[in-house]
């Protein structure tokens, strides 16, 4: 039988999870995995949900807190995320369904770790941190460094993932997460990609980032994004240079939604869209959140 306690506090939480609880909120990706059998419930579980101090999306003069209990549906809703991080609300409006969204929380999506979680590129490519707190104090991790392997990351057992800290982006920045999808709902990452692209002032890329979902254990960053597109023109040839690149960085496997091969080839594809919304938002054109639905990318109606 699991023992389920609801904390009161923050520092109750931090004390439960020290003595070993497991936290948990909307737990769409606990309880799911319990009732198909691939993990039990832990013995031992915290409810946070309740708690105000993990619950906020606060600007601040460094960028943006975003409590690790704010669901994916209000992050897709807020206005100040759609305009500055617009990849994540790219991403959080593609995560499950529309239940899952309105239950399931950005720290749960972070925590749970896995390769194909449509949150995680966007915040690497917004050089987000993950913050974590436990009774011996605080810390901050890049969100670059955070996960270990499917289902690990670096946090300590002890610690609770309370809020991402993500900074303000560069003048004439503008970023988009893209995803190959089967089906418009309730639909696992088959490959993914987020971009960030910085413009100065006459329009030209000085800057870059681009970062892949589902093609290797962890997320992770294309190496050299920058030196692909600063300085260019966003034309074919450029374009097949990031998708190569991207390409080149996958390591996918084959499963029963796709294999290696047709990961990698779709990557570098979804890399180049990342790319051409992010730079089409930067330079003024209005696509709509997510960029899958609005440019028609992924299954049908």
């Amino acid at each position: 039988m699991t023992e389920f306690e609801i904390a009161s506090s923050l520092e109750e939480a931090l004390a439960l999870v020290a003595e070993g609880y497991r936290p948990i909120a909307g737990g769409t990706d606990l309880v799911v995995a319990a009732r198909t059998g691939r993990a039990p419930l832990p013995g031992r579980l915290v409810s946070i949900e309740r708690l105000d101090e993990l619950s906020g999306i606060e600007p601040t003069t460094e960028g943006l807190l975003i409590g690790a209990v704010v669901t994916h549906a209000r992050l897709m809703r807020t206005q100040s995320v759609i305009d500055d991080f617009t990849a994540l609300a790219d991403a959080s409006a593609l995560v499950g369904s529309p239940s899952t969204r309105n239950v399931g929380t950005i720290g749960g999506n972070v925590m749970n770790a896995s390769p194909a979680m449509d949150t995680g590129a966007p915040l690497v490519v917004l050089n987000a941190e993950i913050v974590l707190r436990s009774t011996r104090g605080e810390r901050r991790v890049a969100a670059a460094d955070f996960w270990a392997g499917p289902g690990r990351t670096v946090a300590e057992p002890d610690e609770l993932c309370v809020a991402l800290a993500i900074p303000n982006q560069p003048d004439g920045s503008a970023s988009a997460y893209v995803r190959l999808e089967y089906r418009r709902a309730m639909e696992i990452a088959v490959v993914g990609a987020a971009a960030r692209v910085d413009l100065d002032g006459r329009g030209r890329i000085i800057g870059a980032s681009v970062a892949l979902t589902a093609v290797a254990p962890t997320i992770v960053a294309v190496d050299g994004a920058t030196e692909v597109l600063a300085g260019r023109s966003l034309d074919p040839a450029t374009l097949t240079d990031i998708a190569d690149a991207a390409s080149r960085k996958a390591t996918p496997i084959s499963d029963l939604r796709a294999s290696d091969t047709y990961r990698r080839h779709c990557v570098g594809v979804m890399a180049r869209r990342a790319v051409e919304a992010a730079f089409g938002r930067a330079t003024g054109d209005p696509i709509a959140v997510p960029v899958n639905r609005s440019t028609g990318i992924g299954a049908a109606r």
